[in-house]
């Protein structure tokens, strides 16, 4: 078990940032100390990790919340649907992505663009195509 500032130091972050997680129910305590110290667990300390790593990949905090509940069910059907939903938000957050580019790759020449594609790979480029599809589409309807 952990004490907050133990935590902290392991998954490298700051005791603001343990208060403000616990607030909002994204990490919780898994008990408290004769000295009624917040313990944390093994598993805080994966949650926080994989709260870091979504961080990076820009997830919204609620976007991270949603995923953790997912997360955290234990049945195969649960797991299942915990990775369609990993899924669903790593295509969302591409499609964030896409759509920030989007302006930018129209203002570009079109020998800018054409050296710009060649050095993506064939399936980067499909998934980029595939993308700017489905957006075209979306805004369509």
């Amino acid at each position: 078990m952990y004490r907050i500032s133990e935590l902290a130091r392991e998954a490298n972050v700051s005791l603001r940032t343990i208060d403000y997680y616990t607030k909002l129910g994204l990490i919780e305590p898994e008990q408290r100390s004769s000295s009624n110290y917040r313990l944390y667990s093994d598993e805080t300390l994966i949650r926080l990790q994989r709260i870091n790593q979504m961080k990076q990949e820009k997830y919204t905090l609620d976007e991270i919340k949603h995923s953790l509940i997912e997360w955290s069910k234990v049945t195969r059907e649960e797991e299942v649907s915990q990775r369609l939903t990993a899924l669903q938000m790593h295509m969302a957050q591409l499609e964030r992505e896409v759509k920030e580019l989007s302006p930018v790759i129209e203002q570009l020449k079109p020998r800018q663009a054409k050296n710009l594609f060649k050095n993506l790979t064939p399936q980067s480029a499909a998934v980029i195509e595939a993308l700017l599809l489905l957006l075209s589409k979306n805004s369509i309807m």
